[in-house]
């Protein structure tokens, strides 16, 4: 079992930052890819940004420039830095670790808010 615990979610201006967290605890060990993903109601969850464990790593084309996915091993935390904020990035991120066996662990989401 692998838990998370996402945290950095805001309101913030357009134009500004977040960073958001993903403390990942249980069984590391088993984790090959960790993602954000984000929703709004209404609508299906989209991937926004992966890692691999060799540090590869995609992003969604609305996203590509503006995001940065990186993981901090020694804290077991994966990041998501977000610049350039739009109101359209407006959604609740939720973090993303898939297994190497293919187990899909969910953190609890973090609402992001861009508005002025």
């Amino acid at each position: 079992q692998v838990q998370l615990v996402e945290s950095g979610g805001g309101l913030v201006q357009p134009g500004g930052s977040l960073r958001l967290s993903c403390a990942a605890s249980g069984s590391i060990f088993s984790i090959n890819v960790m993602c954000w993903f984000r929703q709004v109601p209404g609508k299906q969850r989209e991937l926004v940004a992966a890692i691999s464990s060799d540090d590869s790593t995609n992003y969604a084309d609305s996203v590509k420039g503006r995001f940065s996915i990186s993981r901090d091993n020694a804290k077991n935390t994966v990041y998501l830095q977000m610049n350039s904020l739009k109101p359209e990035d407006t959604a609740v991120y939720f973090c993303n670790a898939v297994s190497w066996q293919m187990y899909d662990y969910w953190g609890q989401g973090t609402q992001v808010t861009v508005s002025s």
